[in-house]
């Protein structure tokens, strides 16, 4: 997927460089692959459902910092189909928020717009309704990261799923998991692709 965001120069510097403060902060949990996918998954759905880049693209950015901050021993008791901590999930968004904050901070990045970005970042795992269309773009764009190849690739071999475990994962919260018809939509396409080309990498069990 190549998609060039319309936005100047200037614009493009600036995510540029809030990538490249928060990648120190992406070295775990396969956070920075899935960071980048999800930007990408955020530019589509920016072109089908709208909404603002200058708020979409810094908390998807962002969005998964405060992962940083929990030991990778744990951190498969905080998400996947057999988490049994949430709490540590619910923890990996306070800090993000105190993390995002420092690193738009330190970029300069402009202050009218860092209230809504990390309200959305505060929330974007553990609140189940969206509080604007920006919130649903970030949101959708997290969770069709796992409708991807390579995001499927990662999370069947880190949860010790058989292929048909991780599909029916997928396929079982379709709807539950996606707000925008763009992002149920574009679910139900990468879904076909895993069942064509994802499988080959996987022995039938």
């Amino acid at each position: 997927m190549n998609h060039e965001l319309k936005c100047s120069l200037a614009d493009k510097k600036k995510y540029i460089r809030l990538w490249q403060v928060a990648k120190p902060y992406l070295d775990t949990r396969e956070n920075e692959i899935h960071t980048r996918i999800s930007v990408e998954l955020a530019l589509r759905l920016l072109e089908s459902e709208g909404g603002s880049p200058e708020v979409v693209l810094p908390a998807v950015i962002l969005h998964d910092v405060g992962w940083k901050r929990i030991p990778e021993a744990l951190q498969l008791e905080a998400f996947g189909p057999r988490a049994s901590s949430p709490e540590l999930n619910r923890l990996h968004e306070v800090e993000g928020v105190k993390i995002a904050r420092e690193l738009l901070a330190k970029t300069f990045y402009d202050r009218s717009l860092t209230r809504e970005i990390l309200a959305i970042i505060e929330g974007h795992d553990s609140r189940s309704r969206a509080l604007s269309k920006n919130d649903a773009v970030v949101k959708d764009a997290d969770k069709l990261w796992r409708y991807t190849c390579q995001g499927f690739r990662i999370d069947v071999d880190r949860f010790g799923e058989t292929f048909q475990e991780g599909l029916a994962r997928l396929e079982d919260h379709l709807e539950g998991w996606l707000l925008t018809a763009s992002g149920v939509e574009f679910a139900q396409d990468l879904l076909c692709r895993i069942r064509q080309v994802c499988f080959r990498h996987y022995p039938m069990r």
